[in-house]
């Protein structure tokens, strides 16, 4: 038997079969992923948003960007070529010689295989031999290999030993030595290349593949999960621990000091030749704007050039062509570099009421931050108003709104107008600006939001005590704020001016609650009867009521006289106990209704929570309508518990970046670990829309927690129980012992 043996596949065909499975592993997931999707759809996207968006900023980029980008063909250009070499590689492969095949002698011999061997096989076996031995044989002319393999084969067939080889190994001459095909070229494996082979290799694993990981590496620890540099993050946690009151002015020359505006730090930023003239120009036009600080970082050039440029942007300034690209690159970073101050603000929060030791931000710190969030969506100062986030409107028409006539200074008010009134306080737009108007107006949201106090987890979820984990549950549901009905006018969510009560009336009503309420005041509620045995027993004691149980036993004895057969009076004790007996199963039945309905909906939060934990919602909700940022926005929302008097967040913000409809949201606080009544606000605000924002009572009663019991009853086993036991045990015993002599 020969011995194990390698040989290496040395005419490379092994090689065409691991590229072409290289190759689809690449080509196909890349088609899948990279191929541009259909352009029409987005086309058709936004030929639908056009009509509310068609003067928004991003809008127009868009618009060009999908006119002049080559990106997409390039990309069907680069998965097309791939396909080619794939199906060519896939080609060449079906076109390659079986190496390895099956040896079979009756091929050989050009004869049919019989399910079993016989004498005739062996007849037919022999003259197929000698017709191509004649044929084939060297001394007439013949192949001499394919005499040789004919020979093989008779011998296979004929000989006993070699045919029992041929069925055991396959093979008539026995065991052969194991062939391994390898995956490379022919050219790799030849010895004449090895040195050159070596040098490709050491130079792809040992230089190429460590530099390539390590600039990845490099490059992945400067930024933190939200794509923020680590240098940035630290720079807000100084200047929000060093300030804990930061004005809006502070608040902006810190967000513009972000490493991400730096050269050095972030190659998208940029310092121009021409900074030197424009950025002192927009300087003289914006007014004061701290230039002569000498603190670090704000007085570095790439920081004052940010901090101009961001302003600029909230005065809505023209800018020239040169620095207008560096202006939309400063204003697309600055909502995520807010989101990160608002979160550095939480962590000191945190940190501060856990360990203590130095003052957290103060609650305007924080919100000064998501209302910068909107500014810079909007392009719009502080002290501007909300009205100016609408197309066509200007400074010199806002007279208009805010005259004594209408009074509207919020869109909230411009929506709660009357159709008519409204026309005519914006008849200076011209009926199709005011359509454009009201539809812009119509896809801002209207959230409505409903709260839910309680904790979970405990035995009464409607008693807060003091330290207990308090969940408000804050249902949000988004609504068009106007919407067109079918004779044309624009009415409000739930067209509030029909609602509207006028002065006089709420008067006229609160004066008929206050009467109805000293009417209720002054009437006695009737006594409930009781049954007679509960109110002799009640009674008894008292001496006037003696004669009245007198009196009531002579009146029934005569109508029991008068009426004939009636119950006794023990009867009529037994009615009336049954009685009392089913309304104490009537409320202990209500008490295990309450509690299977607690119970359920104990369990509908859990299985919602999971649900809410295992499902990935798309962060794609509503986009912006804003006139001067560069980039399409969707609709994101801060919700959080505050205490507004002390100044202090009470539950971490949560960013709902997930509200289409309807969302529903659980904020977690700790209980005061003083019992009494304390007053907090839910608050909402958007970080697109100014004006929008929503702050809603909260009323919070904390009680004395219960106390811990040591020796619960349920533990307590009575000494008869456990002599009980032990009797058992004993006879137990004794019994199994008599069984045991019984068998004996």
């Amino acid at each position: 038997m020969a011995g194990q043996q390698f040989q290496y596949d040395d005419s490379g065909n092994t090689f065409f079969y691991f590229l072409t499975s290289f190759v689809g592993l690449i080509v196909i997931p890349a088609t899948y992923y990279l191929w541009p999707r259909d352009q029409n759809a987005e086309q058709l996207r936004l030929k639908s948003l056009r009509r509310v968006h068609g003067r928004c900023l991003w809008y127009r980029l868009r618009l060009m960007r999908s006119q002049q980008s080559i990106i997409p063909t390039l990309k069907k250009a680069a998965l097309l070529f791939g396909w080619a070499v794939f199906l060519l590689l896939a080609y060449k492969v079906s076109k390659l010689d079986r190496e390895y095949q099956e040896y079979n002698p009756y091929e050989v011999l050009k004869l049919f295989r019989p399910y079993i061997m016989s004498h005739r096989v062996c007849v037919c076996s022999c003259k197929q031999y000698r017709l191509l031995s004649l044929k084939f044989h060297p001394d007439k002319g013949g192949d001499e290999d394919m005499f040789m393999r004919i020979a093989k084969a008779y011998s296979a067939l004929t000989n006993d030993e070699s045919r029992q080889n041929w069925e055991t190994y396959g093979n008539p001459d026995g065991p052969r030595a194991t062939s391994f095909g390898i995956a490379l070229p022919a050219w790799i494996v030849d010895s004449k290349n090895s040195m050159l082979v070596l040098l490709v290799y050491g130079l792809a694993f040992m230089v190429i593949l460590p530099v390539v990981v390590g600039t990845w590496w490099y490059r992945s620890i400067r930024y933190s999960g939200d794509q923020i540099l680590i240098n940035t993050t630290q720079l807000f946690m100084h200047f929000m621990y060093k300030t804990p009151n930061m004005n809006m002015k502070r608040l902006c020359m810190v967000l513009t000091a972000a490493f991400e505006f730096d050269p050095r730090s972030n190659k998208e930023a940029t310092i121009r030749p021409t900074d030197n003239l424009e950025v002192p120009q927009l300087i003289r036009e914006l007014g004061n704007i701290n230039v002569k600080k000498k603190e670090p970082p704000f007085c570095y050039p790439y920081s004052l050039k940010a901090r101009v440029l961001v302003l600029a942007h909230l005065a809505r300034m023209e800018v020239s062509e040169d620095i207008e690209e560096d202006q939309r690159f400063v204003v697309k970073k600055s909502p995520a570099l807010l989101q990160e101050m608002v979160n550095v603000g939480c962590q000191l929060t945190m940190m501060a009421n856990s360990r203590g030791g130095f003052h957290a931000p103060r609650l305007v710190s924080i919100e000064n931050c998501m209302k910068l969030t909107q500014m810079v969506v909007q392009g719009l100062q502080e002290s501007k108003s909300p009205l100016l986030q609408l197309p066509h409107f200007e400074e010199e028409h806002l007279r208009y709104c805010i005259s004594k006539k209408y009074k509207v200074r919020s869109l909230q008010d411009l929506v709660s107008l009357k159709d008519s009134d409204r026309r005519s306080m914006l008849r200076f737009l011209g009926e199709e600006k005011y359509d454009e108007v009201m539809a812009v107006l119509g896809s801002f949201p209207h959230i409505t939001m409903e709260t839910k106090l309680q904790v979970l987890d405990d035995e009464d979820s409607n008693n807060i005590t003091a330290g207990s984990i308090v969940t408000v549950t804050v249902t949000l549901t988004r609504k068009r704020m106007a919407v067109r009905g079918t004779d044309g006018r624009y009415e409000g969510p739930g067209d509030p001016s029909k609602n509207k009560v006028k002065v006089w009336q709420s008067k006229a009503k609160a004066t008929k609650k206050t009467k109805q309420s000293k009417k209720k005041k002054l009437t006695k509620k009737k006594p409930l009867p009781l049954p007679a045995s509960k109110a002799k027993q009640a009674n008894g004691s008292a001496p006037g009521n003696v004669k009245e149980d007198e009196d009531a036993s002579d009146k029934g004895s005569e109508s029991e006289d008068g009426e004939g057969n009636k119950d006794s009076p023990s009867e009529r004790d037994e009615e009336s106990d049954k009685q009392s007996d089913t309304e104490v199963d009537e409320i202990a039945g209500d008490d295990e209704e309450h509690l299977s309905l607690e119970w359920e909906a104990l369990q509908q939060s859990i299985q919602r929570r999971e649900r809410a934990l295992l499902e990935t919602k798309s962060k794609v909700t509503h986009p912006v309508y804003s006139l001067y940022y560069p980039e399409e926005k969707h609709e994101w929302w801060w919700l959080y518990i505050a205490d507004r008097r002390d100044q202090t967040l009470v539950s971490m913000p949560c960013h709902v970046c997930t509200l289409r409809d309807t969302e529903e949201v659980e904020l977690k606080f700790p209980a005061p670990s003083k019992t009494g009544n304390y007053q907090y606000s839910v608050i909402l605000r958007s970080d697109s829309y100014m004006g929008l924002d929503q702050i809603r009572p909260l009323k919070l009663e904390v009680h004395e927690a219960k106390a811990i019991l040591d020796n619960h009853p349920q533990w307590d086993i009575p000494e008869t129980e456990e002599e009980d036991e032990e009797q058992e045990d004993s006879d137990g015993i004794e019994e199994s012992e008599e069984d045991d002599q019984d068998n004996d």
